[in-house]
């Protein structure tokens, strides 16, 4: 029997790189990266799902420059919004799957309670505007769809909060972080892991009686909560710093004293409940997880 064709988007990207790993074993991976399909041509991403027909699309490529999104909405648009659409529709035209990942930021952020998947959205910016309209266009599709959203997404590759702070900890005696907004940093590794465990199950036999109910948006993210201060105190206390080298000041302040084009909503806590209800997993915690990205980055 032929393994199942995956086409994976963003292939160059944290939670892409990550995915090309943890998706092998399930199918043959068409991993393409913005050169190979550039999500902000509509045309060329519909020419190139068409071209390599698969069973299963995952879609983790974004526009993810919150602040620069502000000045540049149509092409956020266009990668977060269109381009998820016609994925959806071509995954539909194929009878395929389709796994898309969106974002905490498609909520305002009020509160302290943890957001579950069926509470009111109400973007505060431009990217969150455009990545819930990418979440509508594959719900109004009609195809077979798995929305991950999740949180403060970091790893030991591309650009990101964990690379940033753990390079000015060394440049700068002190740094000012926000302490006012409250979320899970997520690993792209437990992402990627994760979704691979939720594909084996929806491709199970054993599965196939229920899965009309599986389809749907989910949160994922690593268990707990922090805050951008919180999670920079974390990453210095796990650290590796030379002897030479005397760690930069953390300094909380609130989000006003760090003002944005983009404004950012102070909770971004998701309940990840239905998650594990439907599929029972639960990402470990994340604090455990970035000592284990450390780990990682540092062999």
């Amino acid at each position: 029997m032929s393994r199942p064709r995956i086409l994976l988007t963003g292939a160059n990207g944290q939670v892409g790189w990550e995915l090309r790993r943890t998706l092998s074993g399930l199918g043959e991976v068409a991993a393409l990266d913005s050169q190979a399909m550039n999500l902000a041509d509509a045309d060329a991403v519909r020419r190139k799902v068409r071209e390599i027909a698969p069973r299963v699309i995952v879609n983790p490529a974004a526009y993810t420059a919150v602040d620069k999104a502000e000045s540049e909405p149509e092409r956020a648009r266009a990668v977060n919004a269109v381009a998820p659409g016609i994925l959806a529709e071509e995954a539909g035209r194929l009878g395929a799957l389709l796994v898309h990942y969106s974002t905490d930021y498609v909520f305002n952020g009020g509160g302290t309670t943890p957001w579950r998947e069926d509470d009111a959205c109400d973007p505060l910016n431009v990217y969150g505007a455009t990545k819930l309209a990418g979440e509508h266009a594959i719900q109004a599709s009609g195809c077979r769809h798995l929305i991950f959203r999740t949180s403060w997404v970091y790893g030991a590759r591309g650009s990101n909060f964990l690379l940033t702070m753990r390079r000015l900890m060394r440049e700068r005696p002190e740094l000012k972080i926000v302490a006012d907004q409250v979320g899970a940093p997520t690993w792209c590794r437990d992402l990627a892991e994760a979704t691979a465990q939720v594909l084996s199950q929806v491709a199970s036999p054993m599965h196939a009686a229920d899965e009309a109910g599986s389809w749907g948006v989910y949160h994922m993210t690593n268990a707990g909560e922090t805050s951008w201060h919180g999670f920079a105190e974390a990453i210095q206390a796990l650290d590796e710093f030379d002897e030479t080298c005397v760690p930069a000041h953390l300094r909380p302040i609130p989000s006003a004293d760090y003002p944005t084009p983009a404004k950012r909503p102070l909770n971004s806590r998701l309940n990840s409940d239905k998650l594990e209800r439907m599929f029972g997993l639960r990402l470990q915690d994340w604090r455990a997880a970035l000592a284990l990205c450390l780990e990682a980055s540092n062999k």
